[in-house]
């Protein structure tokens, strides 16, 4: 690392929501920038006007936001509009880009000739003879242009942090678009600008980038800037290492949000998707992630989304949170009308993998669903038998004052007046007459939550569902 102070940037498009990629590539800039005392941009390049949208844009600024990764400043490329023109002006006075007045038509043609011809399909070059009275004539007549960029026929050599040294031949590049006209930039073309102006000076992002990297390198050379150094990261891979599929990975971040995923386990299992520390390690805290954080460690591999590490994780960070903390948070994945209470919420936690599967864990407490009675018998025990069983424990109930109904109390006083009965064909029919369910939380927990007359009165349902 040199003395120069590190800056990156993150530069997503608003063309759509965040997704998992690009929250990872925020996060693994953030992480640099943190472990190395620099600077993190978010730049949001909005020159395409046709499919930037707002809404986008404020998905992108919430989502960074709600993983804690705060920006050091904000740039949007539609308010820069003026500056590439001044570059554009200089690449084509310098000769190093020029017009093109080619149709659709005549592109297509041409590419077709190439493949039939066995050739690498590229630009043929057509319009860069074009003369400066030649131009004028057709911009004149009205002719549709776009600027090309006349790509050096020659080897373009880089070291990326990752990846090593890469090469790639822009003899088989053909001459690139970079402008639909001085005030509407393309990608490659505004990108060079904007790094140089901002002074970045490491470029991380997807692999998928990697082909724009020679092509930007060449751009800034005609400019005459420098060029920042690259690191491209992995591409996120399905668990059967295939591409990511919008399954999981290419789902937007709001949707996990919304699904109940607290940001440190996501900011956690993020950080390990393609990178790894010294140790084996599964979790990790923002702090010691900034601190072992290095470029160096991102594998060249993809990485596994795995969902089931997701919900492992997210799982973890639910358990670290106070109860009042978990009642908060799971309230707002319920109805309004739903009281949900810290007893309530500790009944179901230890079996909630994300806050957005609260509801149908607690659903019972609010509505008790309409069960059929073959459910409330244990193995092959006779419906009598869990008739008088659930009658002896309503009778154990209405003995207990409402101060001492509690799980611990209940539990206590339950067993032992049940001792010299078999605990399944005690406590199976009372937890589903207490639920409605064969799988819930223990009987103790819920009669606590519910409270004395509410438990009494599904036990006296559940025994007049046994008489019918």
């Amino acid at each position: 690392m040199d003395n120069k102070r590190v800056k990156v940037r993150f530069a997503p498009s608003p063309t759509g929501w965040l997704h998992i990629g690009g929250a990872r590539t925020a996060l693994f800039n953030w992480l640099f920038a943190k472990a190395n005392g620099g600077e993190f941009i978010l730049r949001i390049e909005d020159t395409d006007r046709e499919r930037s949208k707002k809404e986008f844009e404020e998905g992108i600024l919430s989502g960074l936001k709600w993983l804690g990764l705060e920006w050091d400043e904000l740039i949007r490329q539609s308010e820069r509009r003026e500056v590439y023109k001044e570059y554009l002006e200089q690449l084509i006075a310098s000769k190093a880009a020029y017009y093109c007045f080619c149709t659709k038509e005549e592109l297509e043609g041409a590419r077709e000739g190439m493949v039939v011809s066995g050739l690498p399909p590229k630009y043929s070059g057509r319009c860069r003879a074009l003369t400066d009275a030649e131009i004028e004539g057709k911009k004149r007549a009205g002719a549709k242009n776009v600027i090309r960029f006349k790509m050096p026929e020659k080897k373009v050599i880089f070291k990326d942090t990752i990846r090593g040294t890469v090469t790639f031949d822009a003899a088989l590049f053909g001459d690139q678009v970079i402008a639909k006209s001085l005030i509407e930039p393309l990608y490659n073309f505004a990108n060079v600008v904007d790094d140089s102006e901002m002074q970045i000076t490491h470029v991380i992002r997807g692999e998928e980038h990697l082909a724009n990297t020679p092509r930007q390198i060449l751009i800034a050379e005609a400019l005459g800037l420098a060029s920042p150094s690259f690191a491209h990261i992995p591409l996120i891979l399905n668990p059967d290492r295939s591409k990511m599929s919008k399954r999981f990975a290419d789902v937007a971040l709001k949707d996990y949000i919304s699904g109940g995923y607290l940001p440190d386990a996501m900011f956690n299992f993020l950080a390990f998707l393609g990178w790894h520390p010294r140790e084996d390690k599964d979790i990790m805290s923002r702090n010691e992630l900034v601190k072992e954080f290095e470029l160096e460690r991102v594998q060249k591999a993809g990485a596994v989304f795995n969902i089931e590490k997701l919900n492992w994780l997210n799982s973890h960070y639910i358990n670290r949170l106070s109860s009042e903390e978990f009642t908060e948070l799971a309230q707002k994945y319920l109805p309004d009308d739903w009281k949900f209470t810290n007893t309530m919420a500790e009944s179901v936690r230890s079996r909630v993998k994300n806050l957005g599967e609260v509801k149908d864990l607690a659903s019972f407490y609010f509505n008790l669903p309409n069960y059929d009675k073959a459910i409330l018998l244990w193995k092959k025990m006779p419906p009598a038998a869990a008739e008088a069983n659930l009658s002896n424990i309503a009778k154990i109930l209405e003995g207990i004052d409402n101060l001492s109904f509690t799980k611990e109390n209940l539990e206590k006083i339950l067993i032992e007046k049940t001792k010299d009965l078999p605990k399944g064909e005690v406590f199976w029919p009372l937890r589903v007459a207490l639920s409605g369910a064969e799988k819930s939380p223990t009987p103790f927990e819920i009669m606590e939550a519910l409270g004395k007359i509410e438990s009494l009165d599904r036990i006296m349902r559940a025994i007049n569902k046994l008489r019918e």
